[in-house]
């Protein structure tokens, strides 16, 4: 009886506290004359705890952030063309913040403030599809891990940064053309100007941002937190740092984050800030000492496998100890090479493509072993730079359980028989295949990098193809989808794109798109993962961070259906 007492009492506690945690703010926002300001960000920032909360308001200017952070918080207000507005505010319980919007004059101010797609696509390439420096392959060649044209990467004018950036990414296609690299670099650095852009994008504010709400959690140390996946029971978003080796795993009800190292890893031996050293073993940083987590799939065992690209092998991490387990080495004789994607059948196998060798791979958890496919044609790759296709992406048909890959610079996507390996490889409608999904009908959607596509692809009778521009809001400006999820109930089509600091989300039955902004510019994000409650999240983490505005990378959640009249009992709730 008295057990029962106790923990009566602990409930009772633990919701007075929810109640009292639940705190509100609400506003209107104008501009100078006092009209209504429709689809501000408002983003609210707990520094303490390095959580930020975004909404938007609505066609009355009003806003309602239902929250439980409180205490001092700092709020930014966000819209294209107009200055950002800064203020600070003590939530407890419930708090009313009111706040003009004043419009961007200055002509270099409203450039730097314009996304990385309006400088870049700006860039005079040259004309004609035979073309070395055209627009669709510039794109797919220098937006493969950042943007470019960003405040933190334009460089106006500076020949001789640009020589030097050009030979480092160049070398990382095994490039040593100094004709290639010379024409490139020239057209960077006079393409590249001080001449403020006088482009003017419109960028629409859908109904949709009315009900979003966006959850951000600073991740720290990090360098290139990969890909994430939210645990379908816990709700715990895992996340690989390509760079420092660790699993981070998020507790999204609080924010809170823990790093996991991989066994026998070097590669936070030589970071300032590692946590696994004092300062006195403290040195410079090698990121040839790391594994290299890139991509990973939660396996019918429960366990996450993780392609290593440095080692070139598979980790496993069991999220029940919140411990790596030993990784299975692919053969070295197979000659596969950077394992990049990886995803899961519903045998339990994995199926794994190569960007760095022209195969694709099938791990069989239970025995460790390996089957490695040459893919047709060898390197028959169509860039200027190297004649590899880069096998990019893999995803499993649920209908038939075939797997299917894009190989990114050969404009291919194949597939292959389960049960006898038979390849059939197609002719990619949009240029720049990159990662793909299936829907639970079967449809296969695909990314088409290069000049802003999405795929819809019927294999039910072979190889149908519908394509759709992504908006871009200007003319003559291409976005660039890096990866995309189908939103297991809606079968909503969440995309990551990565030049305008916005996400997309296509709607199938509709066939149109809502556009998500961003808080923060640089914003290149990787896959998409969801929630058990519906939201969508991912990792925000361009190449330096210190193009992320802030220079702190994260991981956000977007919660397309949120009450603001909802009481809050914790951040994002899974």
């Amino acid at each position: 009886m008295k057990k029962t007492i106790l923990l009566i009492s602990i409930i009772f506690s633990a919701l007075l506290t929810m109640v009292a945690n639940a705190n509100t703010l609400t506003g209107v926002i104008t501009d100078a004359e006092g009209n209504p300001m429709n689809g501000v960000m408002v983003r609210v920032t707990d520094a303490q705890s390095i959580v930020s909360e975004v909404v938007y308001s609505n066609p009355q200017g009003e806003y309602k952030l239902a929250t439980i952070l409180e205490g001092d918080l700092s709020i930014r207000t966000r819209l294209p063309y107009f200055k950002d507005q800064m203020a600070s505010v003590s939530l407890t319980g419930t708090a009313n913040l009111d706040l003009v919007m004043e419009p961007m004059t200055d002509l270099a101010e409203i450039s730097d403030s314009l996304p990385a797609a309006y400088h870049f696509g700006s860039l005079p390439f040259e004309e004609g599809d035979d073309a070395n420096f055209n627009r669709h392959q510039f794109q797919r060649d220098c937006l493969s891990c950042h943007q470019l044209g960003n405040t933190y990467s334009r460089n106006p004018g500076n020949a001789e940064y640009w020589l030097g950036t050009v030979i480092r990414m160049h070398r990382m296609y095994g490039s040593f053309d100094e004709e290639l690299r010379d024409e490139r670099t020239k057209l960077l650095a006079e393409g590249f100007t001080t001449d403020p852009l006088m482009l003017r994008p419109e960028f629409p504010i859908d109904p949709a941002l009315q009900t979003a709400k966006i959850y951000e959690y600073a991740i720290t140390p990090a360098y290139v937190p990969h890909d994430s996946i939210i645990h379908p029971d816990t709700g715990t978003i895992y996340t690989v740092d390509q760079v420092f080796d660790h699993m981070v795993v998020t507790d999204p009800e609080t924010g809170d984050s823990k790093y996991v190292q991989q066994r026998d890893s070097l590669a936070m031996k030589f970071h300032l800030g590692s946590p696994i050293l004092s300062n006195d073993d403290l040195g410079e940083f090698d990121p040839d000492l790391s594994k290299g987590p890139h991509s990973m799939s939660l396996g019918n065992d429960g366990k996450y496998y993780v392609t290593n690209t440095g080692d070139t092998s598979i980790g496993v991490f069991n999220p029940n100890t919140d411990q790596w387990e030993p990784s299975f080495a692919i053969p070295a004789d197979s000659g596969a090479r950077y394992p990049h994607t990886i995803r899961t059948n519903s045998r339990g196998e994995l199926w794994i493509t190569f960007a760095g060798s022209e195969h694709v791979g099938r791990l069989n958890p239970v025995n460790g072993e390996f089957t490695i496919i040459d893919l047709p044609g060898g390197r028959v790759g169509n860039g200027i730079l190297s004649e590899a296709t880069q096998p990019y992406g893999v995803d499993i048909n649920p209908i038939d359980d075939a797997m299917w890959y894009s190989r990114l610079f050969a404009d291919k996507v194949g597939r292959i028989d389960p049960d006898t390996l038979e390849i059939t490889e197609y002719d990619s409608v949009v240029r720049g295949p990159r990662r793909m999904r299936f829907d639970k009908e079967g449809t296969l959607w695909v990314t088409g990098y290069s000049e802003g596509e999405l795929a819809k692809v019927n294999i039910e009778n072979g190889f149908d193809v519908t394509v759709y521009d992504m908006p871009s809001f200007a003319e003559d400006i291409r976005v660039a989808p890096y990866a995309l999820g189908v939103h297991p109930d809606s079968q909503d089509i969440w995309i990551n794109e990565n030049m305008t600091d916005r996400v997309y989300r296509f709607l199938p039955d509709e066939e149109r798109f809502i556009v998500y902004p961003m808080p923060l510019t640089g914003t290149y994000t990787r896959d998409m993962t969801f929630s058990a409650s519906g939201q969508v999240c991912a990792s925000n983490n361009p190449l330096p961070p210190a193009a992320l505005e802030g220079g702190v990378l994260e991981i956000f959640c977007i919660d397309p259906n949120y009450d603001p009249n909802s009481e809050a009992d914790g951040l994002a709730i899974n």
